[in-house]
């Protein structure tokens, strides 16, 4: 008899099954041409997100009693998976922040915060964004320099600060805000003293600057300039000083669902490749039939699959409540760069046609690119991986 753990890690259940059905059958409204003229206009696909809200995407993850699904990030690593398949990157962006972002109020966050603010994320009336990184800081997080402190007189906080590479602040209602609230004393971890919050993105008090990208156009990407935002004490995610915890309850969520966008777009590349080569005849016969362009495609979709296996295994490890962080991070390793090889390949196999908007491999090519590098780079994982897995010194 095998144990739920390993059902869970290596099958798809009844239900996941039927929401990779669902999505499916939902993509068909959105295809591959909808989103090559998302990407070229560059502009936010509300019809997109408005949709996936109906149809209770958003809430995926979500308690029942906000109005989610209850379910797991292993049937929400699902359902991104089948969004990414069929739209790409752009699509898969344009909900996914609050699929997972808002996993760490569900944690950790008061009644009150969850109960005003989750059934609006779920329902699509409020999008949300994840502000992070900063210029200065990159992955090194415990260095960041955006600052809450306490208003005189009052139990309000006052933030400064700048934040970079933050998805769809747009758009974004709310940010869920990592800051300093105070320094660790000497010898204590760096990580002690940041706090989250989860407030409103006053535009009166942030400045949100559009970055120019190479791709996933539709989705932007900003710089963002805070000066004295105030924020109530009611918006404290969880404990002061304990932030940097808190987050890996999105940190890890985040890679898995990356992870299984990556292979998304990596097998929608795939599948491209495939019907083109089996279309394709030069000299006579279809180029799928050459071992030349069989072996490359046959290697990219063995990659694949034991991506996803790795996928699978980090999102069930986190739904049962166990460490994930070197699964969650292997997961991400790989799909990042899996999938942005299937679309390269993809690309190799349409020769020029791949090269060209019409045959939609470009952009998938471009988008898949976005997942090696965020939001973990391969290389700051194998230093963790190095480390944690095989005791390795500490390099950075």
């Amino acid at each position: 008899m095998t144990t739920p753990e390993t059902s869970t890690a290596f099958d798809l259940n009844e239900d996941q099954l039927n929401i990779r059905s669902a999505v499916d059958d939902g993509m068909k409204r959105f295809d591959l041409d909808h989103w090559r003229q998302i990407d070229k206009a560059g502009e936010f696909p509300e019809e997109f997100f408005q949709f996936a809200a109906r149809q209770g995407w958003l809430g995926v993850a979500m308690p029942t009693e906000y109005g989610g699904s209850g379910l797991g990030i292993a049937h929400a690593a699902v359902m991104m998976e089948a969004i990414a398949r069929g739209g790409g990157q752009t699509a898969a962006s344009a909900v996914h922040m609050n699929v997972f972002g808002t996993n760490v109020v569900v944690k950790h966050g008061s009644e009150d915060l969850k109960r005003e603010n989750l059934p609006e994320v779920i329902a699509g009336r409020m999008k949300v964004c994840f502000g992070v990184s900063e210029p200065d800081s990159g992955l090194d997080t415990t260095s960041l320099k955006t600052r809450a402190v306490r208003k005189p007189g009052s139990s309000d906080w006052v933030i400064n600060g700048r934040k970079v590479w933050i998805s769809t602040a747009q758009h974004a209602h709310k940010i869920l805000l990592l800051c300093r609230t105070h320094d660790p004393e000497p010898g204590e971890n760096k990580a002690k003293g940041l706090s989250l919050f989860f407030t409103d993105l006053d535009r009166s008090k942030i400045d949100v600057r559009e970055i120019e990208k190479t791709g996933r156009a539709a989705v932007d990407s900003n710089e963002l300039f805070i000066d004295d935002l105030v924020v109530p004490d009611k918006h404290l995610v969880g404990d002061e000083g304990r932030g940097f915890h808190q987050l890996l309850d999105g940190l890890n969520p985040e890679r898995v669902l990356v992870a299984s966008e990556a292979i998304g777009m990596g097998r929608a590349a795939l599948d491209l490749a495939v019907r083109y080569a089996k279309e394709r005849v030069v000299f006579g016969r279809p180029i799928g039939q050459n071992q030349g362009v069989q072996f490359p495609l046959a290697d990219i979709y063995a990659r694949l699959e034991s991506a996803w296996l790795m996928v699978l295994r980090g999102a069930a490890l986190y739904d049962a409540g166990r460490d994930c962080g070197a699964e969650a991070n292997i997961a991400k390793y790989l799909a990042g760069e899996y999938g942005h090889k299937a679309a390269d390949q993809a690309m190799q196999t349409l020769g020029g046609y791949g090269y060209s908007k019409e045959y939609h491999v470009e952009r998938l090519w471009r988008e898949s690119k976005l997942a090696r590098i965020a939001p973990v780079s391969p290389e700051l994982i194998l230093c963790y991986i190095a480390e944690r897995k095989l005791g390795l010194p500490r390099s950075y």
